[in-house]
């Protein structure tokens, strides 16, 4: 119980937020900055293999086999091994490292994403004129959206929660909140950052959410309680 007494005080002292360089709020921008960067780098190399390989329908196996091994190796295996490279410590082997981490599960989802859409769709698509970039962009991206945009929070989650491996090899964020405290045998100070970190990984999670729903074609409702009859 007194630990977790220490972390609400630790969280509650300004100067543990506002502290130059490595307060919480600068460390959360740090933390923001490396995810941000191993999230976009991971689109920008999965999406368009993944809707390349699901619009054609080749590479199904490869897509598994990449997916289990992606999810096999641990990230900090990916940065032990960086360490004894020219790419060494730091922000950049951090966000390599957690690239691909996220990669699998947006090109696996994209994947099944565009094979699970109707073939009479694509096939009516066709009919009525459409080249093959119209098809893929006009008619099976946005029925493969939902299971697209599951991917990429999944992926964004998962980045979130495992930058925090960065303070490891020098890369900053969060983590050195938390590595700090265990090297200070100050575990309030760890608990304190756990509970940073899990918040902006529940923070991203609803947010990926809202965006998905924005993105995902069709009627958009808000989600309503249904009252019960009244009973005379």
């Amino acid at each position: 119980m007194n630990v977790f007494g220490d972390a609400v005080r630790f969280l509650n002292d300004p100067f543990n937020w506002t502290r130059p360089g490595s307060g919480i709020l600068d460390l959360l921008v740090q933390h923001l900055q490396i995810s941000g960067a191993a999230v976009a780098l991971a689109l920008l190399v999965a999406l368009p293999l993944g809707i390349w390989l699901g619009h054609t329908g080749r590479g199904g196996a490869f897509t598994v086999a990449l997916s289990n091994i992606g999810r096999a190796v641990p990230t900090l295996a990916i940065l032990t091994i960086f360490a004894v490279t020219p790419i060494g410590f730091g922000p950049q082997a951090t966000t390599l490292a957690l690239a691909l981490f996220a990669i699998p599960p947006v090109l696996t989802n994209t994947y099944v994403g565009f094979r699970q859409v109707d073939r009479d769709v694509v096939e009516a698509a066709g009919a009525m004129g459409m080249t093959g970039r119209q098809v893929t962009f006009r008619a099976e991206l946005p029925l493969a959206m939902p299971l697209l945009m599951t991917g990429v929070r999944t992926a964004a989650v998962q980045v979130v929660a495992t930058a925090t491996l960065a303070a490891l090899v020098a890369g900053g964020g969060l983590g050195r909140i938390i590595n700090l405290g265990f090297g200070q045998q100050n575990y309030g100070q760890v608990v304190a950052g756990a509970i940073v970190v899990a918040a902006l990984a529940v923070l991203t999670e609803l947010v990926f959410v809202a965006l998905s729903w924005l993105l995902t074609p069709g009627q958009r409702t808000l989600p309503r309680v249904r009252r019960r009859p009244a009973v005379a």
